[in-house]
């Protein structure tokens, strides 16, 4: 059976995309991939190996769930970080399995020590802070707590690092608030340390805190957007090429998400096009429709203002997009017919199709639209053998 559209991810890209992101870092600065959200959309069993490969070694999830897929695909024993949820229930796995986790109220972290006697092997536990996001982490009063009760519990526990989350370091709106965040974070991580407890690494910065704020980026950064070849916002690319005589994108999109037309047809002027009136022909037109719709990923608020690429030529959507299926105005391409390349994301000749361009268009966020992507949708690694060849697989997301 022939899925209605697929996705393929391009290694050189990624190669691309990790390069740039360790010059912007720098060399003593290790590289955490996050890979949430289903790899923002990409696809997590395809992702991490094809990271593993270009020298990633540590990953960082949102959830218990997601650390498991991780720890089942990666094929170096990668270490994994789940940034939030983790149910009390499952943190004997994950003190089990080496997986490390934030600590950010005192029951996980009493129940994390509980788990780690238990089962014989230490918690790896990351004390957040609350900084000024107000969502979660330590504020201080409950932070002296937890570093009494950790003083008693020596022997249960790694301290793999302290960190926090900005409060949108991709917008110049918060720029005040993010670097009150930074002066708060580096003045909790000083009296931690006073306490005795030392942290074997601090971390701050998501993609737009490491392109916009360089303080921020301390000993580790955890990179999600950027790595996949998209800008956290405007603001951060232009902070990004500010400096720089090139005024080129340095990144590279790792999708290409496309289809194929399914059938082509002919509409005379004054009928309309798909459901109900939001499109009526202004003259004879020429329309393809492809097999995917909102039930793929494809928003129907594009509905009348998306765009696709059918023979290297950006053309329009028409008329509502359905459950599963849209409607493009080929006239401009009369020579479309039916299994014709249809590209929703990426690149066709000389044109391309950016999730930024989506955004415009449907009110959706780059992490929206991608991670809305159905997991359904067949996902293909596009190998560059020559890179799989050459790079080694240990340490350079420390490089």
């Amino acid at each position: 059976m022939f899925a209605t559209s697929e996705i393929e991810l391009d290694q050189t890209a990624l190669a691309n995309n990790l390069n740039y992101i360790r010059k912007v870092i720098g060399k003593d600065v290790r590289l955490s991939s996050v890979v949430k959200g289903n790899a923002y959309g990409h696809g997590i069993f395809e992702f991490v190996p094809m990271a593993e490969t270009l020298g990633v070694d540590h990953f960082s999830v949102f959830s218990a769930d997601e650390a498991l897929e991780v720890t089942n695909i990666s094929m170096h024993r990668s270490q994994v970080m789940v940034m939030g949820f983790v149910d009390n229930a499952e943190l004997e796995w994950a003190v089990l399995n080496e997986v490390e986790f934030f600590v950010f109220e005192l029951d996980r972290l009493e129940k994390a020590i509980e788990m780690a006697r238990k089962v014989g092997k230490k918690a790896r536990i990351h004390l957040e802070f609350e900084t000024g996001l107000n969502r979660t982490g330590f504020i201080k009063t409950d932070l002296v707590r937890a570093v009494e009760f950790l003083k008693k519990n020596l022997d249960h526990f790694e301290l793999m690092g302290d960190c926090t989350h900005y409060a949108g370091a991709e917008s110049i709106a918060n720029y005040v608030r993010v670097k009150n965040q930074i002066k708060k974070f580096n003045k909790m991580d000083k009296w931690l340390r006073s306490t005795g407890l030392e942290p074997l690494v601090k971390h701050t910065a998501c993609s737009a805190a490491a392109i916009s704020y360089p303080k921020s980026r301390m000993e580790m950064v955890r990179i999600g957007i950027l790595q996949y070849g998209f800008w956290p916002s405007k603001e951060t690319f232009i902070d990004c090429i500010k400096h720089v005589s090139s005024r080129e994108d340095p990144l590279r999109r790792v999708m290409k998400w496309k289809s194929k037309v399914m059938d082509v047809k002919e509409v005379n002027t004054g009928e309309f096009i798909g459901y109900g009136t939001t499109f009526m022909a202004s003259e004879n037109m020429k329309i393809a429709t492809v097999p995917v719709g909102y039930s793929h990923g494809y928003a129907r608020s594009l509905s009348n203002q998306g765009r696709v690429l059918i023979r290297g030529k950006r053309l329009a959507v028409v008329g509502i997009v359905n459950m599963n299926l849209l409607i493009v105005d080929v006239s401009e391409c009369p020579g479309a017919e039916k299994g014709d390349e249809v590209v929703l994301i990426g690149d066709q000749g000389d044109n391309s199709i950016s999730v930024s361009s989506f955004g415009e268009l449907s009110d959706q966020l780059n992490y929206e639209l991608l991670t809305r992507l159905p997991r359904n949708i067949p996902r293909t690694v596009i190998a560059n053998e020559t890179l799989t060849n050459q790079i080694p697989t240990n340490g350079l997301s420390k490089a």
